[in-house]
């Protein structure tokens, strides 16, 4: 059943983008808007639903060979679209993209992740699978399981270390591309996800754990959105 959920939400995406391309054209603005709030809902979604289905035995193997399928489906049908803040921090940092673009990129990305959080909620509150049983009633689900300062700077490091993949797969053949950034995106997930939830994405993280952010608002804006925010400029920075 999570399985088909995911699969409905990568396909209805689809289906989203493909009208947008052809009827929003002519309405630069709206068109980036809408492209950018539908590609971010999927991976919002998506990784909601997988965050539900990291105890299916065998653990860790099903949580993270889901992680890099739907890695792979992601790259492969969100082309264009950065679906991460600090994201699109770059091409406002180089000049290809304008301020006002930028924002309006990164305003969608928050709107897609509150509506995807909601979204899901509705979902399991139908308890159409096993997972989605209890899924409401635990509140911040804290993926914070260290210290602040560590949390701090393990989602810096990581968010340097795929920056710095992406920035270097640029000239890597696409079809490869996607296996290498899913590959590193799960080794991250292996490596940290126990510690912080290795998410280094601020809509994403607010997508996963707004209840979190509502109680503990300074420590996890440090650690999900300045960390991660201060890692891409720092490759910016550097490079």
């Amino acid at each position: 059943s999570s399985l088909l959920l995911m699969s409905g939400v990568v396909v209805t995406v689809g289906l989203c983008r493909r009208l947008a391309r052809r009827r929003l054209r002519s309405r630069p603005r709206l068109f980036a808007f809408l492209v950018e709030m539908f590609s971010t809902f999927q991976i919002c979604a998506c990784t909601n639903e997988l965050s539900l289905l990291g105890d299916v035995e065998p653990k860790p193997h099903t949580a993270l060979t889901l992680t890099y399928g739907f890695t792979v489906l992601h790259c492969l049908t969100l082309a264009g679209s950065t679906c991460n803040p600090c994201g699109t921090l770059q091409p406002m940092w180089g000049g290809g993209t304008s301020l006002r673009m930028g924002g309006l990129k990164i305003a969608a990305q928050f709107v897609a992740a509150v509506l995807a959080r909601v979204f899901m909620h509705f979902i399991w509150s139908l308890e159409m699978a096993e997972p989605h049983f209890g899924a409401l009633s635990q509140g911040c689900s804290s993926p914070m399981q260290t210290t602040e300062m560590q949390a701090f700077c393990i989602e810096l490091l990581f968010s340097v270390v795929f920056q710095l993949a992406v920035l270097r797969a640029e000239s890597v053949n696409p079809k490869y591309r996607v296996h290498l950034i899913a590959l590193l995106i799960t080794m991250l997930v292996y490596a940290g996800g126990n510690l912080t939830g290795a998410i280094f994405n601020p809509a994403l993280a607010f997508s996963l754990h707004a209840d979190c952010f509502y109680d503990k608002f300074l420590s996890y804006s440090l650690v999900y959105w300045i960390a991660p925010s201060l890692g891409k400029f720092l490759i910016l920075y550097v490079f």
